[in-house]
């Protein structure tokens, strides 16, 4: 696997849940009715409405959806244990710009090196970073440096991207967090909601706080997954080892 032991200590790792922009197809103006009937001719074999596929479909488009949870990780070095911990934290709430603000800042402060640090996550590369750009920029925010790798070679983006060091090549099919953690014997993290569930949650239960555990398991089971593909295989990231 191109990672190595100490290379954990520079990951960033990130995972992000979104939901359609609007609680329901009817509360569109007319404009964005018809952009996402567009939209929807293009799906192949729906026998759904439109009002059916953007209540199911509009949150994995930025363009349709907005982002209402950021999750991030990464491995500090606590002095005084003389242990590694795992330090994760979320930026979330219904305000989108303002949680992407605070995550812009963050990122600058602490993250400003792309060289340095390598962010870590599952399809991290298609889904997540794009996903962020694009919100950010339709918020009219600059993008932190460690996420803009517009213009870059695939080579020269600093991303370590669990489906793709999983696909060893294979490009055929897509495989779930939960299958890869199920395969290497990791705990589940999918054990209250799903993605399919994150929307309804939000517009319908409003139970925010459940996606946000929800991301910030997904964010600690990419770091397990990474630490047995990095042969780190000892110590999983214990509970104790975890500050929320």
């Amino acid at each position: 696997m191109k990672c190595t032991s100490p290379q954990l200590r520079n990951m960033l790792f990130l995972d992000i849940e979104t939901v359609p922009r609007h609680a329901s197809y009817a509360e569109l103006n007319d404009n964005w009715k018809y952009l996402w009937q567009a939209k929807h001719n293009t799906f192949r074999d729906i026998q759904e409405t439109e009002a059916e596929t953007y209540a199911s479909r509009a949150g994995i488009y930025a363009e349709f959806g907005k982002v209402i949870c950021v999750s991030v990780g990464y491995f500090h070095r606590d002095k005084a244990l003389d242990t590694d911990k795992f330090r994760v934290k979320s930026f979330f709430g219904d305000d989108e710009k303002k949680l992407l603000e605070k995550l812009g800042v963050m990122l600058r402060k602490y993250f400003r090196d792309s060289d340095t640090w390598q962010i870590t996550g599952h399809n991290v590369r298609e889904f997540d970073i794009p996903y962020l750009c694009r919100r950010m920029l339709a918020n009219g925010l600059e993008l932190p440096e460690i996420l803009d790798v517009s213009g870059r070679k695939p080579w020269e983006m600093n991303i370590f991207d669990t489906l793709q060091q999983w696909r060893f090549g294979d490009y055929k099919n897509y495989t779930s967090l939960k299958l890869i953690a199920a395969t290497l014997d990791i705990p589940s993290p999918k054990d209250d909601i799903e993605g399919k569930d994150v929307a309804r949650v939000y517009w319908q239960e409003k139970e925010l706080s459940r996606i946000v555990t929800y991301c910030q398991r997904d964010v600690i089971t990419v770091a397990r997954i990474v630490m047995k593909l990095c042969g780190e295989t000892e110590q999983l990231l214990d509970e104790n080892t975890i500050v929320l």
